[in-house]
């Protein structure tokens, strides 16, 4: 047996009808509602269709989903004035990753004090530097990964690196450096001791390299840490306060400024991702 229950706004209706029309009208309400209830006939709601639904009643994707999949042009990429008038050396596409292999270096306070009499010794003498954000010391060339490459290209350089050993490197001879566009001069101190070792990691990240088709290190490197640098081919120009500059390295109170990195720990850095592969100790 079905009981249908009325609600209370049902309630308020019949009995404001009663008030105004009396018992009689009353009850052939009640008779009414009673019918409908017995037969099933409801009045029925119209669905509402997706289409015709308002766009502020549909739910915004999450922040961090746009951010996976951002426009494809972004002109912010490719503004020199956003990044110091600094020039992408391969235009930015998406799916593509900047990656290099390099040493870190971790500058001590004695550094950082003589790099900042290097940058105004350039300065009184019209050349302008910008220290490096970041510095190290580049075991490849910057090359282009795609995407899926990147674990097969990381496991590829650990197991070529497993069985290298650690070892120690100083630099302190002023050097310039240009890149192979000529949108960029660098000066950089060069490494003196330790350079064998380098071209035997080299050899190493070449054969990783050289498996992806991939471009490997120049054939007579000169490895350095760039210290700072400057927009344009300015090679002539800095090569007229080189000499003052490295005044500035070897004639230091204390003696010679050597710059020593512990080459402990080779990084391979692509886009925004940063593997580190340990060397093996000597002990």
């Amino acid at each position: 047996m079905l009981v249908g229950y009325s609600s209370s706004s049902e309630d308020e209706e019949e009995e404001e009808e009663e008030d105004e029309d009396g018992e009689e009208n009353g009850s052939e309400a009640a008779a009414t509602q009673t019918r409908r209830r017995s037969s099933g006939d409801f009045p029925t709601k119209k669905k509402i269709k997706v289409e015709d639904m308002s766009p502020k009643t549909r739910l915004p994707l999450p922040g961090c989903l746009l951010d996976m999949f951002p426009d494809e042009d972004d002109p912010q990429t490719e503004d020199a004035s956003l990044h110091g008038g600094r020039l992408r050396s391969f235009k930015h596409e998406r799916g593509n990753w900047a990656t290099y292999v390099y040493f870190p270096y971790h500058p001590e306070e004695e550094f950082e004090e003589l790099l900042e009499e290097l940058l105004t010794a350039a300065g009184t003498r019209g050349l302008v530097l910008t220290p490096q954000e970041e510095f190290h010391l580049s075991l490849s060339q910057t090359v282009v990964l795609r995407h899926h490459w990147i674990q097969p290209f990381t496991q590829s350089l650990r197991a070529g690196l497993a069985r290298c050993r650690r070892f120690v490197c100083s630099a302190e001879k002023l050097k310039i450096y240009c890149n192979a566009e000529r949108t960029r001069t660098f000066l950089g101190v060069e490494v003196s001791t330790g350079c064998a070792q380098m071209l035997d990691l080299v050899r190493v990240v070449d054969k990783t390299m050289t498996e992806f088709q991939l471009e490997t290190f120049y054939k007579d490197p000169s490895f350095h840490v760039s210290l700072a640098w400057c927009v344009g081919d300015l090679t002539e120009k800095m090569k007229e306060v080189l000499q003052e500059l490295q005044s500035l390295v070897v004639g230091r109170e204390d003696g010679p400024f050597p710059l020593v990195l512990d080459c402990a720990e080779v990084c391979c850095r692509t886009g925004n991702k940063t593997f580190r592969f340990p060397l093996e100790d000597k002990t």
